[in-house]
């Protein structure tokens, strides 16, 4: 028994190294994507007819060129900090006992599964994960949530696959991850509107799984509108999903993003950015704005404003953020604005305003809820769209 428990933590030992590769990958992916977004900015100005070089043009660009070498050398900085912490990241195996490892692996066989190694592991959390290396037997592949739920049968705990898992058990060895299931699930509503006079929207959002149980929501409102605004919000909410899902701290994704703007050379390379990340295991959630409208939590008919008066990116070299904690519970919806619905309100009043209709609405759908904001607010403008509208509603309850 003694030396089957110190061949699993050796193997254990050697399978550490797939999680730091992983995570090491998409950092390199997030890097180049930076990388391209500097060159593009670089490349998208275009010399006019009669344009020429002068003393003045050559002293303004040197200076913004030492300007974003140091601007790389705080961020390569910052890089270095990130591989420490990943390198200080630690697990703990729990060893399995050779009866049920053969219980569980006699269980899988029975559906053309076979298991190579399996490990329970405690991550920083204190939550339980499972790593097993298997293959399929059979051309007839079951998926790897077939497998989660067979493994959540037998190990009696409640498993998910985990994001970056093949979405098919394969004919050759490959180790897979399962983790506890989320203790809350969301439903989400969007609802949008462009500018009278503009055929694109200047707002752009997207909602990820930064790692599962973890939902991030994004909300960017490029300065103006049409392409232009399109195209800066795009980048912000672009960049954003690639950093968080590789693992950067948020603080530090929003200072590269801030510098890619500004590195456009252009002072209306402005953008606001309306971030909350719900952690789906505690109910826990962080807001962080940037020039953003006013965010909202409704519980029943109770309603939290949570307000920024910062400035957008793409101003300052270094720009500040700001970030609120909150704490959901079952049946609480947040919701998420653009500047044009709060302009849509009139007399000035429209964080008040909103607030109330929020408050007062019955709708439980978060679609229904995010259309009913959205017309309200044209109806209040007399059916005018001056500015771009967005509006994005996040349900939460508790899993039976």
């Amino acid at each position: 028994m003694k030396r089957q428990m110190a061949g699993e933590r050796e193997e254990f030992n050697s399978i550490l190294p797939e999680y730091g590769r992983r995570k090491l990958l998409t950092y390199a992916d997030s890097i180049r994507e930076l990388a391209e977004s500097f060159r593009d900015s670089e490349n998208s100005r275009e010399r006019m007819p009669g344009e020429f070089d002068s003393d003045r043009r050559d002293y303004i660009w040197q200076k913004r060129l030492n300007e974003n070498k140091g601007l790389m050398i705080e961020h390569l900085r910052e890089m270095a900090q990130i591989m420490t912490q990943l390198a200080d990241e630690s697990r703990r195996c729990i060893p399995m006992g050779e009866r049920r490892f053969k219980q569980i692996s006699h269980a899988l066989r029975e559906v053309d599964i076979q298991l190579k190694n399996l490990y329970l592991i405690e991550n920083e959390a204190g939550r339980m994960e499972v790593s097993l290396t298997m293959k399929n037997l059979k051309k007839n592949s079951l998926s790897s949530e077939e497998v989660g739920d067979l493994l959540s049968v037998l190990l009696n705990m409640h498993l998910v696959s985990a994001q970056d898992n093949s979405f098919f058990v394969g004919e050759g060895w490959q180790t897979y991850f399962y983790v506890e299931e989320a203790k809350f699930h969301v439903l989400t509503g969007v609802a949008k509107a462009v500018k009278e006079t503009e055929k694109i929207s200047g707002d752009n959002y997207a909602l990820f799984e930064t790692e599962t149980g973890n939902l991030t929501a994004v909300l960017s409102d490029g300065m103006g509108s049409g392409d232009k605004a399109c195209t800066d919000s795009t980048m912000v909410v672009e960049l954003m999903q690639k950093f968080l899902e590789a693992g950067f701290q948020m603080d530090i994704a929003i200072q590269m993003i801030n510098s890619a703007l500004l590195a456009g050379g252009d002072t209306s390379n402005m953008s606001t950015l309306d971030l909350c990340s719900m952690d789906l295991y505690s109910g826990e959630c962080r807001f962080v704005k940037v020039g953003s409208a006013a965010s909202y939590i409704k519980r029943q008919h109770l309603v939290d404003r949570i307000s920024s008066g910062n400035l957008p990116l793409g101003i300052f070299q270094k720009t500040e953020i700001e970030a609120v904690g909150r704490t959901l519970l079952d049946g609480d919806y947040i919701v998420m604005v653009s500047d044009g619905i709060l302009d849509a309100l009139s007399q000035g009043i429209g964080e008040d305003m909103l607030s109330e209709l929020i408050g007062s609405t019955d709708l439980e759908n978060p679609g229904e809820m995010a259309n009913s904001i959205l017309n309200f607010c044209i109806h209040q403008a007399r059916g005018r769209i001056r500015d771009d509208m967005t509006v994005l509603v996040i349900g939460i309850w508790k899993k039976e």
